[in-house]
C-alpha cells in the first residue's frame, strides 16, 4: 500500500507552480453510478485527502502536472466512508489529476474511466516520474482534473461520491450491503438504508465466519469481508483463478423468463471470486478468458486461453449486462459460448487452470 507523496519527495520535487483558481464541481457519468468530485477555488497550503462516499472499496492514482513535467503514483486503496492523505505538506503545482477503479471483485469497474489527460501507471504500487511516456510495464490511462475544497482543518479534500450521493453512513452501510450480495447473502437492495434483511444477511455472514458484530465497526471490515469474497464459498458460484494470468469472466442467469449475461469480472491470479448471482435462477452459465496487461486474450498454442460452452450468449468488450439474447452481432454486441454450471448441489466453484 502506497503511503502519501511528501513534497521534498523525489516524486513532488520541482512541482511547486501556483494552482489554477477556479471554482467548478467536475462531475463524470455512469448509467448506474457516478464520480464526484466536489471542488472549490483554493490555493494549496496543506495535505490532500481523497475521501470516498461510493459503496465500493477503490484503488486511486494521483498525478501532479507542472507545465515541463507530469509524474503519477497509486494505487491508494481507500474504503466507503474512508479518507486518506495522498499528499503531504504544502504542494502547488499546475494541476492535479485523478485516475480512480473498483476492486476486482465488483466486476468491471463502476467508475467511469473518460478523463481528458492520458497518464501512464503501472498494474501494483508504482512510482511514474515521467508519466507521459509509459515503458515496460506501464499502461496509458485516463485521469480528471481536481481542484479540491479546503477544509477546516487544513486539509485539501475531494469526494468519490455515487448517483446516490450517500454520506459517509450511507456508503458504508451500501458498502456492506453490496459486499454481502457478491458473497452470495441477500441483502438486496443497495441502497445504504438499514433494515431487517440486510441485518439477517449481516448476522449470517458474521456467524458463518464465527465473528462478533463488534468486527462490524473496525478498520478492516471491508478487508475481512472481501477476503471472505475471494475464498470457495458452500453457496452460490465462485471462480478460483490458479493461472498466472488475469482472467475476465462473465456470468449469465436464467430465471425462466429471461437470460441475462453480465461481466466483466476480473479474477487476479491466485484469487476466487463469487459473482453477484442473486435469487435462485433455473440455470447458470459462465464463461471466462486469460487476458494480458493490456487485456489482450492470451494464447496458448495459437488459440485463446479461455473456459467456455456451447451455449452463445451476447456480450461487449465493456462492462454490460444484456436480458435480450440472439442476433448479437446485428446489435453489436459479441456472441460467446458460455458452460452450463450445475449449482444443483447449492454451491460451485470452477477453478481455471493451465491446460
Amino acid at each position: 500500500m502506497n503511503r502519501a507523496i511528501s513534497p521534498v519527495s523525489g516524486f513532488a520535487r520541482g512541482f511547486r507552480a501556483r494552482m489554477r483558481r477556479c471554482g467548478r464541481r467536475t462531475v463524470i457519468a455512469l448509467p448506474a453510478s457516478v464520480i464526484s468530485l466536489f471542488v472549490s477555488c483554493l490555493p494549496a497550503f496543506a495535505d490532500l485527502k481523497l475521501c470516498n462516499r461510493m459503496s465500493y472499496v477503490v484503488e486511486a492514482a494521483i498525478g501532479i502536472d507542472e507545465k515541463s513535467a507530469t509524474a503519477t503514483r497509486g494505487w491508494f486503496r481507500i474504503d466507503p466512508a474512508a479518507c486518506r492523505v495522498v499528499l503531504l505538506g504544502a504542494l502547488t503545482a499546475d494541476r492535479i489529476l485523478l485516475n480512480a477503479r473498483a476492486l476486482g471483485v465488483y466486476g468491471a469497474s463502476p467508475i467511469p474511466q473518460n478523463g481528458s489527460d492520458t497518464l501512464c501507471i503501472a498494474p501494483d504500487n508504482f512510482v511514474i516520474a515521467a508519466a507521459r511516456q509509459c515503458r515496460g510495464n506501464q499502461t496509458p490511462a485516463p485521469f480528471t482534473q481536481i481542484t479540491p475544497t479546503r477544509t477546516d482543518d487544513g486539509h485539501l479534500v475531494a469526494y468519490l461520491a455515487e448517483h446516490s450521493e450517500y454520506d459517509d453512513e450511507q456508503a458504508r452501510l451500501a458498502g456492506i450491503q453490496r459486499l454481502l450480495v457478491i458473497a452470495g447473502y441477500d441483502a438486496a437492495p443497495i441502497d445504504g438504508v438499514d433494515g431487517p434483511k440486510t441485518q439477517a444477511a449481516l448476522a449470517a455472514f458474521l456467524k458463518s465466519r464465527g465473528l462478533t458484530v463488534d468486527v462490524v465497526q473496525s478498520q478492516n471490515f471491508f478487508t475481512t469481508m472481501i477476503e471472505a469474497v475471494q475464498k470457495p464459498s458452500s453457496s452460490g458460484l465462485t471462480w478460483c483463478n490458479d493461472t498466472p494470468h488475469r482472467i475476465m469472466a462473465a456470468v449469465a442467469t436464467d430465471d425462466g423468463k429471461a437470460v441475462t449475461s453480465r461481466g466483466w469480472y476480473r479474477i487476479d491470479p491466485g484469487k476466487c471470486l463469487h459473482p453477484d448471482v442473486t435469487g435462485q435462477p433455473k440455470q447458470v452459465f459462465s464463461f471466462a478468458e486469460a487476458v494480458d496487461a493490456e487485456n489482450r486474450a492470451v494464447k496458448l498454442r495459437d488459440k485463446p486461453l479461455n473456459w467456455g460452452g456451447p451455449k452463445e450468449l451476447c456480450t461487449r468488450e465493456s462492462k454490460f449486462e444484456v436480458s435480450e439474447q440472439g442476433d448479437c452481432g446485428s446489435r453489436g454486441l459479441a456472441g460467446i459460448g458460455f458452460a452450463p454450471v450445475d449449482m444443483s448441489s447449492g454451491g460451485k466453484t470452477i477453478r481455471f487452470a493451465m491446460p
